[in-house]
């Protein structure tokens, strides 16, 4: 009985540790820890940053081990903090990557993605103030965020449309909303069409709308660009290809399923209009890869053109150094 006893003892234990070489590697995927990693906002949340939420959402973060946390920082964008270290990733855009670089103290920070392939902005205003294009802001005044960059753009669209810019009047409104500006202080102001342009269809609030490149092809730039630091980029270069694996998976499901898509983005910021949300998103889909061969990618014939033009414009002092600008080494299209 005692011989028994011991033989289903061994027989047991000899079952567990045939067993243990299967179940170890299940256990120890399982204790993995995951990589927390802080992507900081150049704005408020908006259909610009879907794809992101959508990472979170759909589980495409986890999948390559990362725990992201998207924060928005205060004014000013994302390019300092990023620098400093206070993020892996920011959203940026291709002016801010030029001003950063080229700066009297120039900042680390490099393009890894663009996260729409064409420059959607532009200028517009209410169809009864008859700016159907630049040599129409004579007379009219504009409104903005007193940046130097749009008197400059201003100032060069209405002379390559003959205008002259003297007789166009330029006030600072500041971050006010499009529909109360342009009813209530100004005839035109700058827009992303995606939002504001949208949102007028939606308003039955009809504009025109001057798009930059129409006049100076120089100025279809990437706004927004996904930007990290040049030392993330040499000490941990598999962290890079996981966020933009993951990312890319993101932004394809938002091309793919805007409608559903749009749910990741409001479940974090429910506070945005969500007939505006739905139809901005319908309407970037067609944006985030438009013609480019795949998501993220990016020209260096646009980032010099683009350079260049603020250098005539005498806005920066020093050419950029575009090589070391933007990389698409990281991207999942790159290597396939």
């Amino acid at each position: 009985m005692l011989y028994t006893s011991k033989k289903y003892a061994l027989l047991i234990l000899l079952t567990f540790l045939a067993l243990l070489p299967l179940s170890a590697p299940i256990y120890s995927m399982a204790e993995q820890p995951m990589q927390e990693i802080t992507v900081l906002l150049d704005w408020v949340p908006n259909t610009n940053h879907t794809g992101l939420y959508v990472a979170i959402e759909k589980g495409f973060y986890k999948q390559e081990g990362l725990e992201v946390n998207i924060i928005q920082p205060s004014e000013g964008g994302s390019a300092g903090l990023i620098a400093a270290a206070q993020g892996e990733f920011g959203i940026s855009y291709q002016e801010q990557v030029t001003f950063a670089r080229t700066s009297k103290e120039p900042l680390p920070v490099v393009a890894i993605a663009a996260v729409l392939q064409h420059n959607t902005s532009g200028f517009a205003s209410p169809v009864e103030t008859g700016i159907t294009r630049p040599r129409d802001f004579e007379g009219k005044k504009y409104g903005g965020w007193g940046s130097p960059v749009e008197e400059a753009t201003i100032k060069a669209l209405m002379e390559i449309d003959n205008a002259d810019f003297s007789n166009t009047e330029i006030v600072t409104i500041g971050a006010i909303d499009f529909f109360a500006a342009v009813q209530e202080y100004v005839d035109y102001t700058w827009i992303y069409y995606g939002w504001d342009g949208v949102a007028a269809d939606l308003k039955n609030f009809p504009i025109n709308f001057i798009l930059l490149q129409d006049y100076a092809p120089q100025l279809d730039f990437y706004t927004p660009v996904i930007i990290t630091r040049e030392k993330l980029l040499e000490e941990e270069p598999e962290l890079i290809r996981k966020f933009l694996r993951a990312t890319e998976k993101g932004y394809q499901y938002s091309i793919e399923n805007p409608e559903t898509a749009v749910n990741d983005l409001l479940k974090h910021a429910p506070e945005i209009n969500h007939e505006i949300a739905i139809a901005s998103q319908k309407y970037l889909a067609e944006q985030y890869q438009a013609d480019a061969p795949y998501w993220g990618v990016m020209e260096r014939e646009r980032w010099e053109n683009y350079a260049q033009w603020l250098n005539d414009q005498d806005l920066i002092k020093k050419m950029l150094d575009v090589e070391a600008s933007f990389t698409n080494d990281f991207l999942p299209g790159e290597e396939n």
